[in-house]
This record gives structure tokens, sequence and C-alpha cells, in this order.
């Protein structure tokens, strides 16, 4: 079946609750075993002592390590990126952090795009360091020999452990290549040690673009934003293949930052409606950037809708990796911080807030809140400057979403 049917019911039977035709909500801590034996035989798989038999699933044993709607909820999330496994965890962040302090080690080295989105930015530039694992960055349109080059000037190309990519880049809609991540991981690989390749697919999620079938080995999500979809649940998401992921569930464990059994009821529900709601969402997001380009108050969008044969790099990576375009718009006000606020003021029925991929369209300022702590002069390299705005476009009318926008540029000025 497609993916859109399978999240209805995918990795639950009804026939063993009761009958209920929804999952119910495990609330327990801990859960009793049939005998010792069982018990052991949990533990010892848990724990990575033995590999599972043909057949053989982990039983439940406490929830910090797995919970029925736990395990509802990541077999359901393989099914739209082809993963053979998933870790759901309580935050976007905890996943990112999860991922970087599992797979990489004192005297390494990071790769990583840039933009990036603030919080990452922050974990990867300011605590990484601390535990001695160095980082270099690319920038969008860099070709593959660029890349090899940096690393190779780094004087650490024998230490690179990860390549990490976010596209498209928040808030730019910057598109990478993630094919081309795969081959400069290549490279560098060798018998000894592989170089991985991670994807935070946040902006465009599981229905727009499956980083696996481009050769990233893991690719991330903040939960909070299209999986949950409506603005009550924070969680986060890393998938992968079976050995990769049971090394990133057994540091979970250890570290507690799984979602809860709630959260995780929360992000089943949301998954039923996560193509509808993405499919409304990509719609209304190619008419309201049709506005913006016309508009004389907007002097730059950025969305992978406008990008032409002339783009170049960016137009091929757009045709070869994105099924649409998306539903997240930035663009350059005409003025700056003034003309920026004077227009995010004025909004009626889109929210001034952070986050995205909600139902409900939000708009904010990169450079003075999601990106904050992101330093002056590489802030504006980045073009994440006082004149940008980021919308993250909603399942409302679009008709509405582009008056209320059409409304607040009129007081701008």
């Amino acid at each position: 079946m497609n993916p859109e049917s399978l999240m209805m019911s995918y990795g639950y039977k009804p026939e063993l609750f009761a009958g209920a035709v929804k999952s119910p909500l495990f609330l327990t801590s801990t859960f009793s075993f049939q005998s010792a034996e069982e018990g052991k035989a949990f533990f010892e798989i848990a724990y990575g002592l033995r590999t599972p038999e043909p057949d053989e699933e982990l039983g439940f044993i406490y929830s910090r390590l797995n919970n029925p709607n736990l395990a509802i909820l990541e077999k359901r999330l393989i099914v739209w990126d082809g993963a053979e496994d998933a870790a759901v965890f309580e935050s976007g962040m905890a996943a990112i952090s999860t991922v970087l302090l599992e797979f990489l080690s004192p005297g390494d080295l990071l790769l990583t795009s840039g933009p990036l989105y603030g919080g990452t930015y922050y974990f990867i530039n300011k605590v990484l360091p601390r535990f001695g694992i160095s980082v270099v960055e690319f920038r969008v349109d860099q070709t593959k020999d660029q890349l090899i080059e940096i690393v190779k000037s780094s004087g650490k190309a024998d230490r690179l452990a990860m390549i990490y990519i976010e596209t498209p880049a928040n808030p730019t809609n910057d598109l990478i290549d993630i094919e081309m991540g795969r081959e400069v991981a290549d490279y560098f690989s060798t018998d000894e040690k592989q170089v991985y390749v991670a994807v935070d697919n946040t902006y465009m999620g599981p229905v727009w673009q499956q980083p696996l079938k481009n050769g990233a080995d893991l690719v991330l999500y903040s939960a909070t934003k299209y999986i949950g979809g409506h603005s009550d649940v924070i969680a986060g998401a890393c998938l992968g293949s079976g050995e990769l992921m049971s090394r990133v569930k057994k540091l979970r464990t250890f570290l507690g930052n799984m979602a809860s059994p709630h959260t995780c009821w929360l992000l089943s529900r949301s998954l039923e409606t996560l193509k509808a709601r993405m499919d409304i969402q990509a719609a209304n997001a190619n008419r309201v950037a049709e506005f913006l380009l016309t508009h004389p108050k907007v002097e730059r969008v950025c969305f992978p809708g406008t990008l032409t044969k002339e783009d170049g790099m960016q137009y091929r990576i757009r045709q070869k990796q994105c099924q649409t375009n998306g539903g997240m718009i930035s663009f350059d006000i005409k003025g700056g911080e003034k003309e920026a606020f004077q227009f995010l003021n004025a909004l009626k029925l889109i929210k001034l807030a952070v986050s995205l991929g909600s139902t409900e369209s939000l708009a904010e300022h990169p450079a003075t809140m999601t990106h904050v702590d992101i330093e002056s002069p590489y802030k504006e390299e980045l073009h994440i400057t006082e004149k940008l705005i980021r919308v993250s476009i909603g399942i409302e009318n679009y008709e509405d979403i582009i008056y209320d926008m059409k409304q607040a540029l009129e007081t701008v000025g």
C-alpha cells in the first residue's frame, strides 16, 4: 500500500488491545515479564549482547528503553523514508546532538553545510569543540572538488568522520546536493573507516524529500514541524539502517532523551494527515511565492519554486532531489529591520512565532530570533540580514494568506 494509507494502521494490531481502532496511550514506566528467561532475553537484545533471532522482536522492558507507543510510531515513520529503523526523541536537538555524539570522537573532523538552523549551529560550533572535535564548513554552490579541498586544507582529512547537511537550509532555502555529499564521503572513506552522511530534512519533511534514497546514511527531523504539524508537541527523529540505528538507540537509552508515550501518541495521530496537510501547504506556498515575486516592496524571494535553469546548480538539485517546492518561503523586504518589524507587527492571520510546518502560517525574523546567536559578519555572508523574513505556509485558504501579507506590506514605509 501507499505510505498515506499505511499511516492509518501500520505497526499496530487492534486485536491485541480490545479491538480499539486507535492505539491506546501506554502510561507505564515498566513492564512485567512472563518469566525470568523472557526478561533475560529482552535485556540481551536491548543492550546489544546478541542479535535477535529471525522474527524475534524486542519485548517491552522499561519506557526509557522502549514503549508500545514508541514502537508503533517508529515502525510507521520508516515507511516514508524507506529506512530500516527509526529512533524518536523528545526534541529535534536531542536527535541531532545524540547522532553527533555517537558518530564523532575526540580528534575527528566534521564537515557541515552552511547555513544551519541556529540551535544546530550552536551545538556544532560551540559544544563539539569542547570534546576535541574540529569543524569545517562549505557553502551553497561549492563543487565536489572544492569540498574535497576544504577537507584536505584542514590538515585532518584522515579524521573526517561525518558530513552534516541541512537542505533546504534554514532560513535561506539554499539547496545542497546530497549525492555530492555521498561522493565526498566515499572519497575519504577507507576499509577501516566509513565517513557518514547525515541530512537534516526538516524543511522538506519525509513527503517532499527522501535523503536516504540520495545516498545519506542518516536522516534527521525536528518532528515538531511537519511530522507533528499542529504546534502542540516537541519531538525529533533519526532514521537509517538497522546497524546505525542500533548505535543511535543505545546511546539514546543512556542519555534518556527518548520521546514520551504521550509525544509518540500525538505524532502517530499526526502521521495520518501528514500528506494531506503537506499537499495543501505546498500548493499554498506556490501561490504565495507568485504574489511576493511581483510585489514592489519585496526585494528578493528565496523559494525553490522560483529557480530556473539560469540558477544552475540550485535548479538541478531542485529537479533531482525535491518532489515539490516545499512550504517555506523567505524573502527580503525593501529596507531593513524597521521595515521587517512593521510587516511582522501588522500581520493578523499569520502568527508572529518561530517554528514551522504547522497547520497555521507562521512568520519570524531570523536575524533577531532563530539565528540571533550567529555572529553578525558571518550572518550577513549567509544572507541572514535584517531585511530577511521567514514564513511557514499553513493550510489556510491561500487567498487569505495572501490578503494578510498584502495588507501587512501596505503598512511598510
